[in-house]
């Protein structure tokens, strides 16, 4: 007698029935304390504190780039850097030492020593917020690590965070060092574009980190599955494209290129940059990729034109998602990548201007979790949201 073969069970079916058994799943299931939830909310909320003192420090390196204050402190003391100068004798020994740099010597001759404080503070506020990140790191994971409640497949995604947060300050100190010899008054452009280049990839880690743990395990395994593969991929690319666009406009600031070209859409009556590959260093060709504004300043806004033209093809290839969760990220992403370009244009017709250049900044930062919240959904389809009657 033939044996009849078992029918093809959904795969929604599957993962309920190993659910209601109590079989645990597969490896790399998030697993906590008992049932995980406990674990996946508390490390939730750890990660968001994480997530706005990053966005913050970002801000704050922003500032201190934008009013000259990076190499107010010439030296890199971890833990005795973190008491300020107490009293006037203090000062007056961190004022000569700044005294001693080309920035002083070349830029600032005529500084006054309570105008130096001013500089100093905001170099002081950035390294204090690397620290507070630091500490606040350390007493999460390692909370977390004694009472055995870190789910399972995630201590080393944890322990990473807190190695690119210590790789990120050796970087920090790797490019203020740049500044500080020779006949240069800033940090060398491509040491600024990885220090703000890493603090990027740190807070996109973390808003990733957020949003899986927001949801149960058992709901990802299933959203995975039914994971649009052609929208992942495409913005995954975006997501590489925006990467790059920050690295160029960290360009940019490293050597004041924003200042130089205010005009738009030409560049002072022109379409390419005169003299683009003139290099005042006489370094080589090379060199002007990093060196010369103008260059510099053509390639970030180039990159933002294509950019922009990538994103409404993403944009197109979303709106036929048949998950609205998915779509409306994808509209929140188009939204303010038009306002970024609007800021970044105006960015450029004042000079500029501080206020208006930390806003361009911050607004890279909302774009850039936009892009990863987008392309997590793209992913990891919100089941809840499927468009009636689709599929």
């Amino acid at each position: 007698m033939a044996t009849k073969s078992p029918s093809k069970r959904s795969i929604f079916e599957e993962v309920g029935n190993a659910s209601a058994a109590g079989q645990a799943p597969s490896a790399g299931v998030i697993s906590g304390a008992g049932t995980g939830r406990g674990a996946r909310r508390g490390i939730r909320v750890w990660l968001a504190v994480l997530f706005l003192l990053v966005a913050t420090m970002i801000a704050v390196g922003g500032m201190t780039r934008l009013t000259d204050s990076g190499l107010s402190i010439t030296e890199w003391r971890p833990i005795t850097g973190a008491i300020p100068p107490l009293n006037q004798s203090d000062w007056q020994e961190e004022f000569t030492k700044y005294q001693a740099i080309p920035e002083f010597q070349l830029q600032n001759s005529q500084m006054t020593i309570e105008e130096f404080k001013t500089i100093f503070w905001w170099e002081w506020g950035h390294r204090q917020f690397g620290r507070v990140i630091g500490l606040v790191w350390v007493l999460g994971f390692v909370g977390f690590l004694a009472t055995k409640s870190i789910p399972r497949g995630w201590t080393g995604r944890l322990l990473g965070l807190g190695a690119l947060g210590g790789l990120q300050g050796a970087i920090g100190w790797w490019m203020v060092s740049s500044g500080l010899s020779g006949d240069v008054v800033d940090v060398k452009s491509y040491r600024l574009a990885t220090h703000l280049g890493l603090a990027f990839i740190i807070l996109g880690l973390i808003a990733h980190y957020i949003f899986e743990l927001s949801r149960s395990e058992v709901d990802l395994i299933a959203a995975r599955r039914a994971g649009e593969g052609k929208l992942a991929r495409m913005s995954t690319g975006l997501k590489h494209f925006a990467f790059l666009q920050i690295l160029l406009g960290a360009l940019v600031a490293g050597i004041d290129a924003g200042r130089a070209f205010p005009t738009w859409p030409d560049m002072n009556g022109q379409f390419f940059p005169a003299d683009a590959f003139y290099v005042p260093s006489g370094g080589g060709l090379w060199h002007a990729f990093f060196e010369n504004s103008g260059l510099v300043q053509f390639m970030h806004r180039m990159s933002g034109y294509f950019l922009a033209v990538f994103a409404v093809v993403v944009w197109l290839r979303a709106r036929k998602s048949p998950y609205a969760a998915t779509r409306r990220a994808f509209h929140a992403v188009l939204f303010l990548l038009f306002v970024q370009i609007f800021i970044g244009i105006y960015t450029a017709l004042t000079a500029a201007q501080v206020h208006v250049a930390i806003t361009h900044q911050v607004t890279a930062v909302i774009l850039w979790v936009a892009i990863i919240r987008a392309r997590h959904l793209a992913g990891a389809p919100v089941a809840g949201s499927l468009r009636e009657g689709a599929l």
